[in-house]
């Protein structure tokens, strides 16, 4: 039925949504409600497959504002974002391929509503704490389920340093920052990235900042260009 994503069990409430290798978007299912985590690139009605997996009411949140992260949203009525990844987002609707993408789909970006940094969201019997960490974006967010012992990272912690966007941090204000959220080695067990086919385990954010600090020190003697 759905032909661009394929769907993955990870925990009996929350499912892995994977579009052709191309972007990870996640649903968590609550007693209450539903969270869909990142809507990837919109081949697919996000809120029908959506509906085939749960009935209760699905929440929209996007990690970040990149349009491979948000562009789904337009089968939704609103979507949640920081607000400082609003502009990149609307930066990101502009561009003529998704312009055209909407008008063939005879749909439109919903309107956004903010996160804060610390906000945590009530599904019933889970929960999702919103933790701001600018970096690959400066409105890039983690979301925690303590219950799950999972934590959703966008593309701010990931198995690829993709720094070198004009919306991007610098390198060390991504490590000052990747500091200060170590404290989740302890509260989860597993990282869901925006990018992931799988799982990776808390200790990538330990890796990614060993590999920040590398490249701070200068240590590039066999990176390729």
């Amino acid at each position: 039925m759905f032909e661009r994503v394929n769907v993955k069990k990870i925990t009996s409430r929350v499912y892995l949504l994977d579009e052709s290798g191309e972007s990870t978007g996640y649903l968590v299912v609550g007693s209450k409600k539903a969270v869909l985590i990142d809507t990837m690139n919109g081949g697919e009605d996000l809120k029908a497959l959506a509906g085939s997996i749960t009935d209760l009411p699905v929440m929209v949140i996007n990690t970040h504002g990149h349009c491979d992260h948000i562009a789904g949203n337009i089968y939704f009525e609103e979507a949640w974002i920081h607000p400082a990844d609003l502009e990149l987002a609307k930066q990101h609707m502009s561009f003529e391929g998704f312009v055209q993408f909407c008008e063939e789909k005879g749909l439109s970006m919903p309107p956004f509503k903010f996160l804060e940094d610390g906000q945590v969201i009530d599904l019933g019997d889970l929960t999702l704490q919103v933790i701001w960490m600018p970096g690959h974006t400066q409105g890039s967010i983690l979301l925690l389920s303590k219950e799950e012992r999972i934590l959703f990272t966008g593309d701010a912690i990931n198995r690829h340093l993709w720094m070198q966007l004009g919306d991007s941090t610098d390198l060390e204000t991504l490590a000052q920052n990747l500091d200060k959220v170590m404290y989740l080695t302890e509260e989860a067990d597993i990282i869901l990235h925006g990018h992931n086919r799988g799982t990776d385990p808390i200790s990538l954010i330990r890796d990614l900042r060993m590999g920040v600090q590398e490249i701070l020190d200068g240590k590039t003697t066999d990176d390729e260009p």
